[in-house]
């Protein structure tokens, strides 16, 4: 079967190619009644324009790179789908890498994306050492990382979270409060949801719990590292976990060595993803305003893509989610 082309939608129309090609790239004048029989004649002989060739013509090839960690974790898989109908919305394809926490993996899709002539990218990961950020012309945005000076970030009122958090578990009677967080080496606007533990222990005279569990890590690499902490040291009557999987870990290691949550220990977590309180909804968590900070982390890559110059944004409102952990 031969390729329909423009001519063959022009001899449809009964117009030239060239009132073809103005209509298919809005340009010059094109009467409403001559644009409606070009659009009758392209939807009767099922035409549909090479975005290739309209890319090159126009210098953008209306695809944006996402680069996550994972697209089933609850938090980042709701970022993700919220992020692509948002672009979608604007006209733009997306391309995602799910670098599964491997940072060879993440500077590979780093570099494809390039190779791909993508308009820009929007950064979710917690590799450390990706430089590539650093060098490329391309507009980045990052979602809770600090990429250099070169992109903007986008992240939700961490110190608020984690004042609320801890403030709860003083107020129901906690004393000795673990806070479970990521790796601090790295340079993430979540560092200040430690920050606000320790100011509030400071506060009120208490001894700080801290334990570091890389975000990079497996599941289960994870899960002991938070068991061999909890085992030797039982006077823990409170925690407050980085991310909602963590405060899942804990509970699970607590319930099944004779714990009760919450008599015994509460628990409180971070994120508050739609699908974690779907299947989870006795947790106490601090919901991140996920479609929010989709929406401003594409307003601003399309604005950088646009030409104009955009800023961090890093105290988006989170509110407290009041389960049955606390």
């Amino acid at each position: 079967m031969k390729k329909v082309g423009i001519r063959e939608v022009a001899q449809e129309a009964n117009v030239s190619t060239a009132t073809v090609s103005r209509v298919l790239n809005n340009r010059g004048y094109i009467s409403q009644e001559t644009r409606d029989k070009v659009q009758a004649a392209m939807k009767k002989l099922e035409y549909y324009p090479n975005d290739l060739a309209r890319a090159l013509y126009k210098k953008r090839t209306y695809t944006v790179g996402l680069i996550f960690p994972s697209n089933v974790h609850p938090f980042q898989a709701e970022l993700i789908q919220d992020i692509e109908y948002l672009l979608s919305n604007q006209g733009y394809k997306v391309l995602l890498c799910n670098s599964l926490n491997n940072p060879e993996k993440e500077i590979a899709y780093l570099t494809m994306l390039k190779k791909n002539q993508v308009d820009g990218i929007i950064v979710g990961t917690h590799n450390k050492h990706i430089d590539g950020y650093k060098n490329t012309k391309l507009p980045v945005i990052a979602i809770d990382r600090d990429l250099g000076k070169n992109t903007a970030t986008v992240s939700c009122d961490n110190y608020a979270g984690g004042q609320m958090a801890v403030q709860l578990l003083i107020d129901r009677g906690c004393k000795q409060i673990l806070d479970i967080r990521g790796d601090s080496s790295i340079k993430l606007p979540a560092n200040e949801r430690t920050v606000a533990y320790r100011d509030l222990m400071k506060k009120y005279s208490l001894e700080s719990h801290v334990l570091e569990v890389p975000f990079v890590l497996a599941a289960d690499q994870k899960r002991q590292i938070i068991e061999d902490y909890l085992g030797s040291h039982p006077q823990i009557d409170g925690i407050f976990a980085g991310d909602d999987l963590l405060a899942s870990l804990a509970i699970f290691y607590l319930e099944t060595h004779h714990k009760k949550v919450p008599d015994d220990v509460k628990v409180i977590g971070f994120d508050g993803a739609k699908e974690t309180l779907l299947y989870n909804p006795r947790l106490t968590t601090i919901r991140q305003p996920i479609e929010q900070i989709a929406r401003t982390a594409t307003e601003k890559l399309i604005n950088e893509i646009k030409g104009q110059k955009e800023t961090d944004q890093l105290k988006l409102p989170v509110t407290l989610f009041t389960g049955h952990t606390v």
